[in-house]
């Protein structure tokens, strides 16, 4: 069965990056004999899943087959959903890396067979990994993510990400911003090399485009000294001089900068202000106590030290910015004095992808009625260890 869809991934790579889907629903009608096939794609803020072939699908048809979408997209598993006239609809991710960008709908004349199930599901391995090259060449799928225009701030800060998740054999990683449409200054980055793994966090200072800006000369400026192989050190005091040289002390970024060495599980980090890091073991909450040192920028030729702490397989590292665990919406007590730690426990069964959201949520539930009024960045890291394994949270 899989060598029937042989040709596929050259036909993806051939194709106009506008009409990967439309390259895929040829391949499967032709195939299987599929009487329909969409992809859906996650919005900024992966509160759903909207259509690219048929953007303007009326809302019932949407809605009918939305939850079990949604389900495949939660589970990261082939979803099956059968129907009275015996036709049967299977969904199937659209992952990259761990990257999850979708689902992948396919409606055949009858049930599967699982020979079946795993052709259609190499298709939507490939679709995704083309969708992931194109997003650079074509607007067309970003525009099917976006349900509401973004501010030119977020337009920045959404671009310069490296993506909203990653996975590797010894961890799983994934980060959100909000207020998705309208971040300014709050950011994350990261890079797996080799036994390697660099996440930065940083609070960016101010609001809007300024903001915005002055997070990307931060971020470029510790890419920069990463990619030329500086230490962690070399990424916070260049961008430090960086910024100072520019803003002469005025504007400053507190950072925080982590490397975990994926081989035993031992994390430097230097603290340049304030995000924090929580970790999470069993249904134990607590901060890593981290010594704080200077934000980048403050001051001339400021020099930082490397700290450390270790991670145990099933541990989990939730790393906020301020405008999550000191949120004080209304004037009740800051999201983090114990909202926050109970967000983070809810979290225990579900993987790092899924548990920003709840902690996102948590976050604007307490806030009510009341928008944020300041970005929030939460960043999740799942340390399963070099076997893979661990416990404590959903795999």
């Amino acid at each position: 069965m899989s060598d029937a869809f042989g040709p596929v991934a050259r036909a993806l790579r051939e194709a106009a990056p506008d009409r990967l889907a439309e390259v895929a629903d040829q391949a499967v009608r032709a195939g299987l004999g599929a009487s329909r096939t969409d992809v859906f794609v996650a919005d900024y803020r992966i509160s759903g899943l909207w259509p690219v072939l048929d953007p303007e699908l009326p809302d019932a048809g949407f809605l009918a087959c939305h939850g079990v979408a949604q389900r495949c997209f939660s589970s990261q598993q082939p979803v099956l959903d059968g129907g009275d006239d015996g036709r049967c609809r299977v969904y199937l991710p659209l992952t990259v890396w761990g990257e999850r960008l979708g689902v992948f709908l396919v409606e055949l004349p009858a049930s599967p067979s699982a020979a079946t199930v795993e052709a259609v599901r190499d298709v939507a391995g490939e679709l995704a990994v083309a969708l992931r090259a194109a997003d650079r060449q074509t607007d067309r799928y970003r525009r099917a993510r976006r349900r509401e225009r973004l501010s030119m701030a977020a337009e920045m800060q959404w671009d310069l990400l490296p993506g909203r998740s990653v996975t590797h054999g010894a961890f799983l990683l994934a980060g959100q911003l909000e207020p998705a449409y309208t971040v300014g200054g709050d950011h994350f980055d990261w890079s797996v090399d080799g036994d390697r793994l660099t996440v930065t966090v940083l609070n960016g200072a101010g609001t809007g485009l300024s903001a915005a800006l002055l997070t990307a000369v931060s971020v470029n400026a510790m890419r920069n000294a990463r990619r030329s192989g500086g230490s962690l050190v070399e990424q916070a005091e260049l961008a430090s001089d960086t910024i100072f040289f520019q803003h002469r002390g005025e504007r400053h970024v507190a950072t925080l900068l982590l490397e975990l060495d994926t081989t035993d599980g031992r994390v430097r980090a230097v603290d340049a202000g304030s995000p924090h890091v929580l970790r999470v073991r069993g249904r134990s909450v607590a901060r890593v106590p981290l010594e704080q040192q200077l934000p980048l920028g403050m001051f001339a030729e400021t020099r930082y030290e490397v700290q450390e702490f270790t991670v145990e397989p099933g541990d989990r590292l939730f790393v906020v910015s301020d405008g999550v665990y000191a949120a004080d919406p209304g004037g009740r007590e800051p999201y983090g004095e114990r909202a926050m730690a109970r967000s983070m426990r809810a979290t225990r069964l579900q993987p790092a992808t899924e548990a920003v959201g709840t902690v996102m949520r948590g976050l604007q539930s307490y806030h009510v009625d009341v928008d944020l009024r300041d970005d929030a960045v939460v960043v999740c890291l799942d340390w399963r260890g070099q076997g893979g394994g661990g416990a404590g949270w959903a795999r």
